[in-house]
């Protein structure tokens, strides 16, 4: 129904000789036309950890440091930065010339606001703040750290592109509470948010930044280099239906589909006018979360029931399709081929299933028969697949299920309720994650096991949260590698999360424009081909 509005409206605007891009006029040549992965229902990139809200601020909003495809972070809006006194400050210099969207110049002190308001919720962030003594701002284009301990991922922690990302904000909107959503999109980066050209549900709408002065030299890596932006506007076109956007992409009435699900990427590579490759290197990785402040998921027994009974053949296959080199099974805590990744107490998802024994061990945690809510979305194809197999497993367990099914904009809004689940909250869903965002415990902020800091779910496990901290103290790999496997060990005891597995989906676009930088999903260095 979508595509055919798509078509009707633009037949509609040109009747009415309107001044509309259109795909028929010259001035589509500088319009990029995207299908992103869900509608855009959250703008602040610190309140959720959305992807499709990081999507949108990475264009909106600009980093101090930007990471390349090496996972280097690399300077963005700094000049340059020194670090003294046995590594316990930190001297950073920014940019000239950086300028947010309402004319204001960017100081040293938008930064500071910045990462105060991002850390108070990120946890990358909050291991930082844990050792600062004070942030200043000597002067409007430098800002430093002073540290109570050295920290020695200091740059990667300011050039977090997972969500949370840290972005730079103007002050007044960075000093506003974290827990409240802003509700004025105003960054530096190399497009404007066009919010009088938002339709909710069907397009969001940027337009190129002419006072964006993209850094010098090299070329752009994933979130690092200058971002040269080649179009005067994009154009995200919201379209849930995989077949409509599938249909509208090989038509050319859009240029770029973000994640078109594996068993529509045979019929894409028969066109001639679609190129498509992995999304990631590192792939996606699945997770199950459990609301653990209410009955049942608030026993660990009962959660670790629920870990032990799993598939994740069955969820990766429902995700990704029957083709086992899509997918991989038996994916610990850490992204699988990476450093951090082992074997530890793997054996917990990996032995055959016996879901009589699992039934009398959820009886045995004590499971009283209460609903358990799973929320569900419907327009993202994959995580809708995870939510029907992990609905389907607790009801095999004998547990009573309320499937509410939305579309995810309603369920990233629902799931930062903690009311009971009879009260509007809710009991568990399923999500995805980048495999960059796996790869060590400063980077996931799904295994944060410190209760109402931690993420949707607010899982309370110290154990677990004493070793994600003493990661960062870890003096080599190695000892890096042993508090990683400790870590897992601890997760297949507690099961504060499902791991599901890692799978591997695509990005599509038409020969017409060049090849995206699609790792992080950047508007930058794409140009009409």
């Amino acid at each position: 129904m979508l595509r055919r509005t798509l078509i009707t409206g633009a037949a509609a605007t040109a009747a009415a000789g309107l001044a509309r891009p259109a795909l028929a006029q010259p001035a589509s040549a500088r319009v990029l036309r995207f299908v992103p992965q869900a509608d855009l229902t959250v703008l602040d990139p610190v309140f959720t950890t959305a992807y499709i809200t990081r999507h949108h601020s990475m264009m909106v909003y600009d980093q101090l440091y930007g990471l390349d495809s090496k996972l280097r972070p690399q300077p963005q809006m700094v000049e340059a930065h020194e670090v003294v006194q046995d590594g316990l400050l930190w001297r950073f210099r920014l940019r000239p010339g950086l300028l947010f969207h309402d004319g204001e110049p960017v100081r040293g002190r938008d930064c500071i606001a910045s990462i105060k308001r991002w850390a108070q919720r990120d946890a990358l962030g909050q291991a930082l703040m844990a050792r600062v003594e004070e942030m200043a701002a000597p002067d409007d284009r430098s800002f430093t750290i002073r540290l109570k301990r050295a920290f020695g991922p200091m740059l990667e922690t300011l050039a977090k592109v997972g969500p949370s990302a840290l972005f730079i904000m103007p002050e007044r909107i960075a000093s506003q509470d974290a827990n409240t959503q802003i509700r004025e999109t105003i960054g530096s980066g190399p497009f404007r948010f066009k919010a009088d050209e938002r339709v909710v549900g069907a397009r969001v709408v940027y337009e190129r930044n002419p006072d964006y002065k993209p850094r010098e030299g090299g070329a752009s890596d994933w979130a690092a280099g200058p971002k040269q932006v080649f179009f005067d506007r994009v154009e995200w076109m919201v379209m849930p239906d995989p077949a409509t956007a599938g249909a509208a992409l090989q038509s050319g009435e859009v240029d770029w589909w973000e994640n078109p699900p594996n068993d529509l990427i045979p019929v894409l590579r028969r066109s001639r006018d679609v190129m498509q490759k992995s999304g990631s290197p590192l792939g996606t990785i699945g997770t199950g979360i459990f609301n653990t402040l209410h009955p049942p998921f608030d026993k660990p027994a009962v959660r670790r029931a629920v870990l032990r009974a799993m598939s994740q053949a069955d969820f990766m296959t429902a995700a990704a399709g029957a083709d086992p080199s899509l997918w991989k099974a038996g994916a610990g805590v850490f992204t699988p081929g990476t450093p951090l990744a082992n074997e530890a107490g793997i054996e917990a998802i990996t032995a055959p299933r016996d879901l009589e024994r699992s039934r009398r061990e959820l009886r045995e945690a004590g499971y009283a028969g209460e609903t358990v809510v799973v929320l569900s979305p419907s327009d993202q194809p994959a995580l809708t697949a995870l939510g029907e197999v992990g609905q389907d497993l607790l009801k095999q367990l004998g547990m009573k299920v309320d499937f509410r099914v939305t579309d995810w904009g309603t369920l990233v809004q629902r799931r930062s309720s903690k009311e009971p689940p009879e009260r509007g909250g809710w009991s568990m869903f399923h999500t995805t994650w980048n495999g960059i965002d796996g790869i060590n415990p400063g980077v996931m902020t799904y295994l944060r096991a410190n209760g109402q800091s931690a993420w949707f779910g607010w899982p309370n496990v110290p154990r677990l949260e004493a070793l994600r901290l003493s990661w960062f103290d870890a003096p080599d790999i190695a000892a890096q590698q042993k508090i990683a496997a400790e870590i897992q060990q601890v997760v297949f005891d507690e099961a504060p999360y499902l791991p599901l597995g890692q799978y591997f989906a695509s990005t599509a676009w038409r020969k017409t424009i060049t090849e995206p930088i699609s790792e992080i999903i950047s508007f930058w260095g794409v140009k009409r081909a």
